[in-house]
């Protein structure tokens, strides 16, 4: 693979698209590993520090030093003089050129989604998508990724379902596009333009896993 440049983070940082690939594996790896442990009706939360624990094993046994992975993590509003908090964020990237500065990450946002449940898929744009279009999440940055825990298969059904309203919330420039890179672990990746703001486009990773045994 060659590794291109992408211009990254507010103030602009630089990753690699391999580290942005390594960093998507690390997730979808962690999925794979956490998945022979949930349990049915876990819930997000119980689902995301599964899944990070597992990732953290496999970076660990595959010696990556220069990349963190943190969980919950409380984006801090400075611009305000009390105690306000931007959000809290499900998944935590940094590698080793962003430590120590904690407005340089990429985000994972994850939401339960599932064929058939247009509540749950409704609410991965509603309640996932919409926090990086309004720059809760991110702002100024150009990637993120959004993890989509399967409970009910197939994914094309997930899909479809997630894409219509996309288009319908945020337009054309939304519509998901099968990715190049697709992890072996990962169902399928789709990749989403969202405006943010009035001057900043991101582009989101839509990784979706096999979650169904938390059905």
């Amino acid at each position: 693979m060659v590794a291109g440049k992408f211009a990254y983070g507010k103030p602009d940082i630089v990753l690699s698209e391999d580290q942005i690939v390594t960093a998507m594996e690390l997730v979808c790896c962690g999925a794979d590993e956490a998945r022979q442990h949930l349990e049915p009706s876990m819930r997000e939360p119980q689902i995301t520090r599964s899944v990070r624990n597992a990732a953290l094993r496999i970076k660990r046994r595959r010696r990556l030093t220069g990349i963190q992975i943190l969980g919950e993590v409380e984006l801090d509003d400075t611009s305000a003089t009390g105690a306000q908090i931007q959000g809290r964020l499900d998944l935590m990237i940094q590698f080793s050129a962003q430590f120590g500065n904690e407005e340089e990450y990429l985000a994972v946002e994850c939401k339960r989604v599932a064929a058939g449940d247009a509540h749950l898929n409704r609410l991965y744009v509603t309640e996932g998508v919409k926090r990086f279009a309004t720059g809760k999440y991110s702002m100024g940055h150009r990637w993120a990724i959004m993890l989509g825990y399967v409970l009910v298969l197939p994914v094309n059904q997930v899909v479809t379902d997630i894409d219509k309203r996309l288009v319908q919330d945020y337009g054309t420039s939304a519509r998901l596009r099968a990715a190049i890179i697709q992890p072996e672990t990962a169902l399928s990746v789709y990749d989403g333009d969202l405006k943010q703001g009035h001057s900043n486009s991101i582009r989101l990773k839509h990784v979706f896993v096999d979650m169904v045994p938390a059905r």
